[in-house]
């Protein structure tokens, strides 16, 4: 029997604060450098983040009155939800889906802290059923994008007459540390933007399940001894980004051979893949991708368009490339293609696709 997951829907929703990346500079200038002396270097990164423009989940004028971690994760869970909101009634709508129809609700964020968690928050304002199977997901950062849409497919291959649907909150602006003049601090500020987005799937047995790209396999990896790689130092502060310089060198060391094992037990090879779902993690990281699988600029257009538009959108910057793609490059039936991101383990997490 075919248990392969229908991805019916995938929908990105962004604040309505849209600004320049010469301004966010300007922002984060004053909140986070004591002096100026680090401000030559602040400029070079940001300049170098190749980030035209980012979406903040407050109006640019609000972010000095966040007066520590209780303000910003007020705000958080005020914002988070309408998005949360906004993203899973857009892609219920664009399934021709309604609320009540949902069997199992994950979220995703590493941005804010949510007890009850967003999904229940979303589910008592959207009207989701009270028996709706819930699943929230912290700490996998950028992966999780890429990391929900596989364990949804986990889910339907058992359940496949569900519905699951996957949201993703990231509200990156209201974790940057004051008086913190760090590089690291510094790229982030430069790199990361705000969002959310929603994934509808349906099983294998659903009436919506001969419409949209197929899951036909995962693969998960957590690479060894790299925990330091990317993540949060948790204080009273709040969350503070851990950024190590060696992300790319763990895509140029593990990528290749995590997408030739999942090509390979399909009889596919790099070359068959005519849709590339990239995660925007950052030049030096898309660059990496390109250059370990042998991909040109063209391959990762729609990733590295996503950056430049809106930044790295943490979990949800995979999702919103892949609205992108299904709205404005139709694939032809039988095409595939590889959904794909990594964060925090160090881990990544690949999902294969044929339309």
């Amino acid at each position: 029997m075919n248990r392969a997951t229908t991805i019916a829907s995938v929908r990105g929703v962004l604040p309505p604060h849209r600004y320049p990346q010469a301004q966010l500079t300007e922002l984060f200038a004053q909140l986070c450098l004591p002096d100026s002396a680090s401000r030559a270097v602040l400029t070079r990164l940001h300049s170098s983040a190749r980030v035209a423009t980012r979406h903040l989940a407050l109006p640019i004028d609000r972010y000095a009155e966040l007066d520590g971690f209780t303000a910003a994760n007020d705000a958080f869970l005020s914002v988070a939800v309408d998005l949360g909101c906004e993203a899973v009634l857009g892609a219920l709508a664009d399934a021709g889906l309604e609320p009540a129809e949902v069997d199992l609700m994950m979220s995703t964020t590493v941005t804010g802290i949510a007890v009850p968690s967003l999904e229940a928050r979303i589910a008592a304002r959207i009207g989701l059923r009270p028996d709706v199977r819930r699943v929230p997901m912290f700490g996998l950062g950028c992966l999780a994008g890429a990391a929900g849409v596989a364990r949804l497919d986990d889910f339907l291959r058992g359940w496949p007459t569900s519905v699951a649907v996957l949201v993703s909150v990231e509200l990156c602006s209201l974790t940057v540390q004051r008086q913190d003049p760090s590089v690291a601090n510094m790229i982030a500020s430069g790199l990361f933007g705000d969002g959310a987005a929603a994934v509808v799937a349906v099983g294998a047995g659903h009436p919506r399940a001969p419409s949209g790209p197929r899951v036909v396999d995962t693969v998960s990896h957590l690479y060894p001894n790299s925990e330091r790689a990317m993540g949060w130092d948790i204080g009273g502060t709040g969350l503070k980004i851990v950024l190590g310089a060696e992300v790319p060198d763990l895509v140029h060391t593990y990528l290749a051979d995590d997408v030739k094992q999942l090509l390979s037990r399909h009889g596919l090879v790099v070359g068959d893949i005519a849709r590339w779902i990239c995660h925007p993690g950052g030049p030096k990281v898309i660059e990496a991708i390109q250059m370990a699988l042998g991909l040109d600029d063209d391959d990762l257009a729609m990733t590295w368009r996503s950056l430049n538009r809106i930044g790295n959108l943490s979990s949800a910057s995979v999702l919103h490339v892949f609205a992108d793609t299904l709205a404005e490059r139709p694939a032809a039936p039988g095409d595939w293609g590889v959904l794909m991101a990594m964060g925090p383990g160090f881990c990544a997490e690949l999902v294969l696709l044929q339309w």
